[in-house]
């Protein structure tokens, strides 16, 4: 039989509002798994119940057999001992879910610690959200223009065919009669020229 201890945490910043799941699995002997996401927007007992169906099912996929959770939602814990009634209709079809998965262990206690107890859990669930928040608000910027982006090299951009057969003719030329050649200085200002000209790079100008 293989045993592990879980601790499970769902957190939601509005209630409704944006809301994550983590779990931290601990098996004897193994590095613990650890895992959190954000799904969208959800109230907190949601995110509890979805937290603890996330953690039940990697325990199946990892096969455990005997399980000993924690969970710092004492709502969910009582619901799920009997001890409450499950009334509202968000949290039936996951309290269903979760009881369902329970019954496909061979042992399994659920028990209620206050958040300090849960700390890894609870920090991995607010690490999800502050990405998500940064990544949303990160691209909310870029939308309105708030955020400029970074030059395109020009290694990612198609050059002026033009600016190529400058290239290409001052080399010829460099190659075939040497210091009869024009003045590099010439021909890079004709090649600053044609790109842009074409939009493609800019001239820096001088410094005074």
């Amino acid at each position: 039989m293989r045993s592990a201890t879980i601790h499970v945490d769902g957190a939601a910043r509005g209630n409704p509002g944006p809301a994550a799941i983590a779990y931290v699995i601990a098996e004897p002997n193994h590095p613990p798994v650890e895992y959190a996401e954000t799904i969208g927007t959800a109230t907190n007992n949601v995110a509890e119940y979805s937290a603890l169906i996330a953690a039940l099912e990697r325990a199946l996929e990892m096969g455990l057999n005997e399980l000993t959770v924690f969970s710092d939602s004492e709502l969910m814990v009582k619901q799920m001992a009997g001890e409450y009634r499950v009334k509202h209709p968000d949290l039936l079809p996951l309290f269903e879910a979760a009881s369902a998965l329970r019954r496909r262990f061979a042992k399994m206690s659920l028990s209620h610690v206050r958040r300090e107890q849960n700390k890894r859990a609870d920090e991995l669930g607010n690490i999800a959200l502050d990405a998500e928040k940064k990544k949303q608000t990160g691209d909310k910027r870029r939308e309105t223009g708030e955020v400029k982006t970074s030059p395109v090299p020009v290694s990612d951009v198609r050059v002026r065919g033009d600016a190529i057969a400058c290239l290409e003719s001052a080399a010829k030329a460099w190659a075939a009669n040497g210091p009869a050649n024009p003045r590099p200085e010439m021909i890079w200002d004709q090649l600053w020229f044609l790109l842009e000209e074409g939009g493609v790079l800019k001239k820096p100008k001088p410094k005074k």
